[in-house]
Order: C-alpha cells, then sequence, then structure tokens
C-alpha cells in the first residue's frame, strides 16, 4: 500500500485537481471491471475504446482515485489527477507500485522485424546451461524458471509487465530476456523499464498498419537503444546490432553506450565465418575467437544470425564458449519457427510464423537450398493490418516456389476473398503455379496432396498459433495439427 503522494512523485507532469495527496492506494488499475475498494484508476484513450467512459463504473467499484488526460466531473471525494498522456503515466506508476523491480536483475531487450523469438528462447537455454534463474517474456510464452505464464501480447501492457517483473524478482530471476514491440515502445508500455542489453536483430516493413511509414517503424524501435543508460544497477550497459542490416546504424548512434555488432556478410566484433546449412542443422564459427564450430540443430542463415546474436550477447556476459557450444547443440529448436511436422509422410512439411515480405523470403530461401525436391508454400496475409505488404508476400512466393496454395490466414473482419485479391498482383508472373483456396484447412490438405517424395512443404504465416481469427473470434486452429490428422497421425 502506497499513498497517493508517493505515487504522484512518478508523474512530474501532473496536476492534482481534486482530493486528498495522502490517500492511501491499494491497487493500480486501467480496466474498470478489477477494480477493487482503494484503487487508483488510470483512464487510458486505448485503440478501441476511451477508458474515461469508464470513470463512474471505477469510482462505484470503489476507485479512490483517478488519473485523466482531459477533464471529467467527479464526485468530491475522490482525488483526480490530470496528466499529458495516461498510458504513459499508466507505465511510471506501476513501476514505483510494484518497487522498481527490473532493477532486481539482468534484463535484455530484444527488438527487431525477425528473430526476436528466436533469439530470445536461445538466450534463455544458455542462461539455463550455465546455471541461472532466467525469466522469459515473449511472443509464445511467458516463463519464470520453469513456470509457465500465458503470454497475450509481444510485449505486455506496462501494468502486466511490471507485475511479471515483481514475480520475477520475488523468484530470485537473473536473467530476463524480453521481446520489445515497436508497438510496446510507441505505447510507453517499457517506460520505467531499467534495461541493460539492447539487441537489435533486423528492420524490414511491418506494422505499417499502426506505424505512419517504415522510418516510423524505424524510430520506435530505436527508442529502446535511447533508453539504455545508466541506471541504478552497478553493471555496464550495452547494446548489440546485426551489423549486416542496413538500418543497424541509426541504433548505434541512438545509444549512449557500447554498442557491438555481429554480422555474417560484413567484419563485425563477433562475426560467423565457414558457415555450413544443411536440412538437418546449421553450423558456424566464430572469426578469430575460437577453432570451435557451434553446430545447431535449426536450419537457414536467419537461424545462425538468431544463433549469433544469442551468442554473442553471452559471451559479452562472460559465459564460456564451450559452454554455449553445448547449449547450442542441446537445443531443438522454436514452437513455430521452420518447426517439422513428421506425419511419416515421405516428404518434409515445416510450419513457420513468417508474416512478412522479408521473413517469408528467409524462410523459402532456407527451402530452396535444403529442398531435394520441389518447394511447395501454403501462405496468406493477416486481415485489418498493413495491406500494402500482400502483393510483396505474394512476390517472395513466386519468387522461390515450385507451387503455392494462397489461403486464409487470420481474416479477422476483412473479407478472406478480398485479403487473397491484394496478394495476387504479386504472383503475376506465377501463371499456372499457384491456386486459390480460401479455406485454410483445405488449403492445406490440397498441399499434401500435390506433395511427392522429396519435396518441402512450407504452411507460412502462423507457426505457433493454435487458433484462427474470423471475424472478432478465435477459433481453434493448428497448422501442425491439420498437418497431423491429414495423415491420420492426430
Amino acid at each position: 500500500m502506497l499513498s497517493l503522494k508517493v505515487l504522484l512523485k512518478m508523474l512530474p507532469e501532473a496536476q492534482l485537481l481534486s482530493g486528498n495527496p495522502d490517500q492511501a492506494i491499494t491497487g493500480l488499475h486501467y480496466d474498470s471491471r478489477f477494480i477493487s475498494p482503494g484503487s487508483l484508476f488510470v483512464c487510458i484513450a486505448g485503440l478501441m475504446t476511451d477508458g474515461h467512459l469508464f470513470a463512474s463504473e471505477a469510482i462505484n467499484k470503489g476507485a479512490v482515485a483517478l488519473v485523466v488526460q482531459r477533464s471529467i466531473e467527479v464526485p468530491a471525494h475522490i482525488s483526480l489527477i490530470k496528466v499529458p498522456d495516461t498510458r504513459k503515466a499508466l507505465a511510471q506508476l506501476a513501476a514505483v507500485f510494484f518497487g522498481h523491480p527490473s532493477e532486481k536483475f539482468n534484463l535484455f531487450g530484444i527488438t527487431g522485424t525477425n528473430g526476436k523469438t528466436s533469439t530470445t528462447i536461445l538466450l534463455e537455454a544458455i542462461f539455463k546451461h550455465w546455471g541461472k534463474k532466467t525469466g522469459l517474456l515473449g511472443t509464445i510464452v511467458n516463463r519464470i524458471g520453469e513456470e509457465v505464464l500465458p503470454a497475450t501480447h509481444t510485449t505486455p501492457e506496462s501494468l502486466e509487465l511490471q507485475k511479471l517483473f515483481s514475480a520475477m524478482a520475488k523468484a530470485n530471476t537473473e536473467y530476463v530476456m524480453m521481446e520489445v514491440s515497436s508497438h510496446a515502445l510507441s505505447l510507453n508500455r517499457v517506460e520505467e523499464t531499467e534495461f541493460d542489453v539492447a539487441l537489435f536483430t533486423n528492420l524490414t516493413r511491418d506494422h505499417l498498419d499502426f506505424h505512419r511509414d517504415l522510418e516510423d517503424y524505424r524510430d520506435a524501435k530505436v527508442k529502446l537503444f535511447r533508453q539504455l543508460g545508466p541506471g541504478r544497477k552497478n553493471r555496464p550497459k550495452y547494446g548489440l546490432v546485426n551489423g549486416d542490416d542496413p538500418y543497424s546504424g541509426y541504433f548505434q548512434q541512438a545509444a549512449k553506450v557500447p554498442v557491438f555488432t555481429y554480422s555474417i556478410q560484413n567484419p563485425g566484433d563477433y562475426q560467423a565465418v565457414d558457415l555450413e546449412i544443411s536440412p538437418k542443422g546449421a553450423a558456424f564459427r566464430l572469426k578469430g575467437r575460437s577453432p570451435l564450430r557451434l553446430q545447431l540443430n535449426l536450419t537457414g542463415r536467419f537461424s545462425i544470425y538468431n544463433a549469433l546474436a544469442a551468442v554473442a550477447t553471452a559471451l559479452e556476459e562472460g559465459v564460456p564458449l564451450e559452454l554455449i557450444q553445448e547449449a547450442l547443440a542441446k537445443f531443438h529448436g522454436v514452437p513455430g519457427r521452420f518447426e517439422l511436422v513428421d506425419a511419416g509422410q515421405e516428404f518434409t512439411v515445416v510450419v513457420d510464423y513468417a508474416h512478412t515480405p522479408d521473413g517469408l523470403e528467409n524462410v523459402l530461401q532456407t527451402a530452396r537450398e535444403i529442398s531435394n525436391g520441389r518447394v511447395i508454400t501454403v501462405f496468406g496475409c493477416g486481415g485489418d493490418r498493413d495491406r500494402t505488404k500482400r502483393p510483396l508476400m505474394g512476390e517472395a512466393v513466386a519468387r522461390y516456389s515450385d507451387f503455392a496454395i494462397v489461403t486464409s490466414d487470420n481474416p479477422r473482419t476483412e473479407d478472406p476473398e478480398a485479403i487473397i485479391n491484394d496478394i495476387l498482383p504479386g504472383l503475376a508472373g506465377a501463371e499456372g503455379r499457384y491456386q486459390v483456396v480460401v479455406d485454410r484447412k483445405a488449403g492445406i490438405h490440397r498441399a499434401l496432396e500435390v506433395a511427392k517424395a522429396g519435396d518441402l512443404v512450407v504452411i507460412a504465416g502462423k507457426g505457433h498459433e493454435d487458433y484462427q481469427i474470423i471475424g472478432k473470434k478465435k477459433y481453434p486452429f493448428d497448422d501442425r495439427k491439420v498437418v497431423k490428422e491429414f495423415f491420420g497421425r492426430e
């Protein structure tokens, strides 16, 4: 329990319009459904609704103070605090309410268009093998040690984030690996979070339904590197960037701390050389550091980039290279990231989350390199998202696939056929090499029907997801299960 006065110290631009600054605050909420007596309610103007509209409901349920960004009428006994940005205020208040938990462990923030999930899980595997207590926050799962918690966003809202950090601190977690999305950075979800290491994987077009343009998207991610500072911990802060990405310089310039590079093509502080890529895995060596080869049970050039990012971070943290080698050799992949689905068939089936032009191109390039037969691709595009990437996805598929099934992804509130029509211009050069099957299950079945021994089928877009969003509802749907059911293995 804290007094309102203590919480207000975190809000330098706040105006106390009415009420008692000595009021005791027992809870902090931005969703009126969860208000309990003695709570502070932060009215967030969200993307779907406006918390100011629920102020009366919050007061009726026992809220004693409200944070607003526009004036509203409240009873005289209610404390009313006005701020320029309630979403930012929520993050600041959550940090102090939970005792600044991110100061109590080593926090690695990973941002970029592709590779965030794989890099965080690879890092987690290395530090676990080193004998450290770890935490993970990401797209697929949140985890404290071995305890699995559900993940609803790539980066949770600030209140849930600080609550998770608090649980990690209480569990004596030493290292936390966290995916940091551009949405989270734009919407101030990580405000007052103390990062020790910022890692940039790559930048290609994505989320342009939310960001004005690619530059706005880039600048949102750069905020993570600007946020790196001395902080309250007695440890050096630093950044790591993919030196082969053309945007890496922006991230290096934004940081006020040392920034190291990892790379394959360009010279870097951590450069992978002597690459080997096969259907069963990949391997590389660190230039100038050791004759040791790092073997992965993952394939593709993109997997080497992800592993290299994790290796560079681990080495900066003092993990012995031999131990990193052991951890990578034991690691058997990330759900929905170039995940092999074996149902006893004579050809290879891979499920991958690739849902951007660049991500899909990387996956299909790898498929092309390792396949002994044809590459058959099943893909679509999500509804209510950036329409400009749809023909680019079609172009990537036309470039690397022998045959493709254009189908539905998560159409949300859009007409699936309209989404497919946006994709088709990108397939203009692939006449006779694709088929439209709107129903996703039927589309996957069709790909499996035409595949022959030695072929490689890539089912792209949904990866680890076990649902499909049609309209505003989620329906059970898992690409991997659909494959196994087709072969009678589920």
